[in-house]
């Protein structure tokens, strides 16, 4: 069994290298994962930056691009400049840091860039920017960073950051809110946020990701973790799930929230499970 984290040139070589010899191979390649929000705009804006700062941005789940009613816009700028306003950076062995550095210099180099990129694009920079926090000189710690005004188009919108780098994107409708969400080579996870429960189902049953947390809802580790699109992973637990291509829906809203009460098929085949 080979188990690799990497770019998706170097886990095509690796799987690869390990047919040869018929190896099972587990790969991380990576996401881009929507959270379309269409609730309490504040309380949804607070956790989802949150969410997309978890281990400074580097989760490969991280609901790094937000989508906003475009009418909400100058509100959820607001509330995501509180939620980042609220982040300490510091030491991770301090029980009062709530961020600490990102792995590397490569890492932090590659977010900085992904960053200027950002400004550089015509995104409206609501928190953040290069550079380290002005209270720490050394360490590589990044400031965390929220974009608006970002289209589909942008290399921050397009490409996985894997820092603490937040885009919010507005949508006018519930179908653009859902092309936007599914235009993205990556199949990791979705996020749906809404007061109408149906409608947040719905939604969720029409992203393409392998899996789509609602309100809230836990991640729960007894469920296939794995996706699909071209830059996908390669299950890392294979169950029944997975073999069967059913794409699990976590539902916060159930009494069971976190565990697989509520998936469905892969879009192609349109058959529902309850």
């Amino acid at each position: 069994m080979v188990s690799f984290t990497g770019s998706t040139a170097a886990n095509v070589r690796v799987a690869k290298l390990a047919a040869d010899t018929v190896k099972r191979v587990a790969q991380e390649l990576g996401g881009k994962s929507a959270n379309i929000t269409d609730a309490d705009l504040k309380a949804a804006v607070i956790q989802g930056v949150h969410a997309c700062y978890t281990n400074a941005g580097q989760n490969c789940q991280s609901p790094t691009r937000m989508l906003i009613p475009r009418a909400q816009r100058d509100a959820a700028f607001e509330a995501a400049r509180q939620a980042v306003d609220s982040i300490r950076l510091g030491d991770p062995l301090d029980p009062a840091s709530t961020m600490g550095p990102l792995v590397s210099q490569a890492q932090f180099q590659k977010v900085q860039d992904l960053i200027q990129s950002g400004v550089d694009e015509g995104a409206t920079l609501v928190a953040g920017g290069t550079g380290r926090p002005a209270e720490i000189n050394r360490g590589y710690y990044v400031r965390p960073t929220v974009f608006g005004d970002v289209t589909p188009q942008m290399k921050i919108a397009r490409e996985e950051i894997f820092g603490p780098v937040l885009s919010i994107m507005s949508y006018d409708s519930e179908e653009e809110a859902i092309e936007i969400a599914n235009d993205t080579p990556f199949g990791l996870a979705g996020f749906v946020q809404s007061r109408d429960v149906d409608r947040a189902r719905a939604v969720a049953n029409r992203i393409r990701a392998e899996r789509v947390y609602l309100n809230g809802a836990p991640f729960d580790r007894s469920l296939p973790f794995g996706g699909y699109k071209p830059l996908r992973d390669r299950a890392f637990r294979l169950t029944v799930a997975s073999m069967a291509g059913i794409s699990p829906k976590l539902d916060g809203n159930r009494p069971d929230a976190g565990s697989a009460a509520d998936v469905k098929r892969l879009p192609g085949d349109e058959v529902g499970i309850r």
